[in-house]
């Protein structure tokens, strides 16, 4: 097997798709090299003009959009339509930053001794690494490269192997609306080879989003060199619906929770705690819609979900069904990976879930919903809080006041009352417990990369 090079496989077809030069020791040096320069530049232009830069990109963005959805779709395998809306979404967050960034980065004043004028001033710090995961190639990028550029940052991309093509394209995105070389750079290398650039004394931050392993590695790391850090790990995210909840749409905006991305997305929902008077009720008609969704060639417009990003994915999610069935799961529908070419594996309703097993225990990162019992509210909280993560949950009551009461003794980083938990860049995003620290979006993430300076004028 060549080491040097990534090649990634279409997971729908098993195609072999182009081959891309990972970088060389020397190539390192020299986008480290360029950061650090372009940085001593970068984060004197005045902010009007990296916003222009901004808008300039959201318009790159959607010129190319059919363009870059086909390449997203063919490298992880998401829907078509799906992968337009991640471009959608990533022309929003970077006019989002155009439009408030100035809001966000204005300094904010203190209390002083008369005479004196006191205040904190945002400034950037310099190159951060960002470690990025397959699962949205593109928003994940740029929901921390748009706010860390508005604020001066210069940003550094390690992406996910399997999608080495998303990677150059987002450095294409900034280059063609005109940002200056060496603001974004990406970087094509295998895992191992991380470690040694978070603590190259030219990358001042790090950021990841991907799994608790890699978290901390790049949190030991970045720690080790006292850097700042934000993670935003796994989730195993509570889908709450009490019995005065309106099931229709809680079974409809539930089964778009548990299936979007074709169910791989750490804010999916994932166990779905149902209140014993409308448990049956929801656990019908919940079948009923996830059967309705069309697994296919994700390159088709009538497909609701394409295959898993690899046959591992496959296995992994398989073994875990298996387990939890073993256990004394029952399974409502799906159940086995599908039989046909490609990494496909059908949407999955499991019931009588044991407490120690895979479902109730571990994040499925797949299609499949996990649905549990309980006799009151305060069981749906207890059992929605019995997770090593806290990163997101969906609360479904017709009585919003009784909705935020749940939501405030939910441990996790948001929670959403009658809606799906999502990602929005005009709200910050991230988790507790095992799904990382930090914030991304909104304007604590513009401030997660800079120096809060305090200004004391006497």
């Amino acid at each position: 097997m060549d080491t040097t090079t990534l090649t990634p496989t279409n997971p729908a077809t098993g195609e072999e798709l182009a081959s891309y030069e990972m970088a060389t020791k020397k190539e390192v040096e020299q986008v480290l090299t360029t950061a650090t320069e372009t940085f001593d530049s970068w984060n004197s232009r005045p902010l009007r003009e990296r916003e222009e830069l901004l808008v300039a990109a959201a318009e790159t963005l959607r010129e190319n959009k059919q363009r870059y959805a086909a390449l997203m779709t063919r490298e992880m395998g998401k829907p078509l339509a799906h992968s337009e809306g991640e471009i959608e979404k990533c022309a929003w967050v970077c006019e989002h930053y155009a439009e408030h960034a100035r809001r966000y980065l204005n300094s904010t004043a203190h209390p002083s001794p008369p005479g004196t004028a006191v205040e904190t001033v945002y400034e950037p710090l310099g190159p951060v690494l960002a470690v990025m995961p397959w699962n949205f190639p593109f928003w994940q990028v740029f929901r921390f490269a748009a706010p860390a550029l508005a604020a001066g940052n210069v940003c550094l991309l390690k992406h996910a192997s399997n999608v080495p093509g998303s990677a150059r394209a987002v450095a294409d995105v900034f280059e063609e609306a005109g940002f200056p070389e060496g603001a974004f750079q990406t970087l094509l290398l295998s895992a191992d080879r991380v470690d040694n650039v978070v603590a190259d004394d030219r990358v001042v931050a790090a950021t990841l989003t991907g799994s608790g392993p890699a978290g901390r590695a790049v949190a030991g790391t970045a720690g080790a060199e006292l850097k700042p850090s934000v993670l935003e790990l796994g989730g195993s995210d509570p889908f709450i619906v009490l019995e005065d909840a309106a099931i229709e749409a809680a079974v409809e905006t539930g089964a778009w929770a548990r299936l979007l991305n074709n169910g791989q997305s750490c804010i999916a929902a994932k166990r779905f705690i149902l209140h014993e008077e409308i448990a049956d009720e929801f656990s019908d008609q919940f079948v009923a819609e996830v059967e309705s969704y069309t697994v296919g060639d994700p390159m088709e417009r009538e497909t609701d979900i394409g295959p898993q990003s690899a046959p591992e994915a496959v296995e992994t999610l398989d073994r875990q069904v298996k387990a939890t069935i073993d256990a004394g799961a029952t399974v409502l529908t799906g159940g086995e990976p599908l039989d046909r070419d490609g990494a496909f594996y059908p949407p999955t309703v499991l019931t009588d879930i044991p407490a120690d097993s895979p479902a109730a225990s571990e994040e499925l990162f797949g299609p499949v919903a996990s649905l549990f019992t309980v006799e009151s509210e305060q069981e749906a909280i207890e059992l929605a809080n019995d997770t090593q993560f806290g990163l997101g949950a969906s609360i479904w009551t017709e009585n919003r006041d009784r909705g935020k009461e749940v939501a405030r003794q939910i441990d996790a980083g948001c929670v959403y009352i009658n809606q799906l938990v999502k990602s929005d860049p005009r709200v910050p995003f991230g988790g507790i417990k095992e799904s990382g620290y930090g914030r991304e979006l909104a304007g604590e993430g513009i401030r997660e990369f800079v120096n809060k300076k305090t200004v004391w004028v006497e």
